[in-house]
């Protein structure tokens, strides 16, 4: 039976009571974490800062956990930043998850597959960069957007889990959480920490630089 199950399953099947268990998870965790290339997060803030020196949008998407992400994502990188630096040069960031009667609108009349695409139709202007956060890297309406991105000739960059998926293939930055499939959970809090790390890196070397 424990052939079948993935770290997460395991680490439940042989802890007996629930402390047991959390302590597993965060070493886990950790494994996750350190997992991710050092690398891909100096060129993650480099696009983002050069979005920011430009005046360009970030677009930011994903499903279920990852479109919470986004959320977070567009109120601390952008909301919260200009409260603790005092920037007047804020990250455009713009969650694509948070519009309910636009997504319900483009779900209910064209398919849910074009959630993100048709938004960006609207809003993407050239120079402009989309995230896209996917555990699995193949959610459908994100690899759509981000298709299309690049066929505008824009940059995309991608929070992925998992083997990453087709957007490990097509973006042009790719911060990668390797986690066996099904793993959701560490995959996405790994992807939330990231919102943290790049929140409190912007906000002090804002405030300070």
């Amino acid at each position: 039976m424990e052939n079948d199950m993935n770290n997460i399953d395991k680490l439940c099947n042989k802890s007996e009571r629930p402390s047991e268990f959390a302590r597993g998870y965060f070493a886990y965790l950790m494994q996750v974490l350190d997992s991710i290339a050092p690398e891909s997060i100096d060129r993650l803030v480099e696009e983002f800062e050069n979005a920011r020196a430009s005046g360009n949008t970030i677009f930011i998407a994903g499903n279920g956990g990852s479109a919470t992400t986004a959320t977070s994502m567009g109120n601390d990188i952008g909301f919260d930043i200009i409260k603790k630096s005092g920037t007047d040069k804020p990250f455009r960031m713009l969650a694509l998850t948070d519009n309910t009667s636009t997504i319900t609108a483009i779900a209910n009349d064209v398919g849910y597959e074009n959630v993100f695409l048709n938004q960006l139709k609207i809003h993407y202007r050239q120079g402009d960069k989309f995230l896209a956060i996917s555990a699995s890297g193949n959610s459908p309406n994100v690899v759509v957007a981000a298709e299309w991105v690049k066929k505008q000739g824009g940059s995309v960059i991608s929070f992925v889990g998992f083997s990453g998926g087709k957007l490990k293939e097509i973006s042009d930055v790719v911060v990668h959480v390797k986690a066996e499939a099904g793993e959701y959970g560490p995959v996405e809090d790994a992807h939330l920490v990231l919102n943290h790390v790049l929140a409190h890196w912007f906000q002090f070397k804002l405030r300070t630089g």
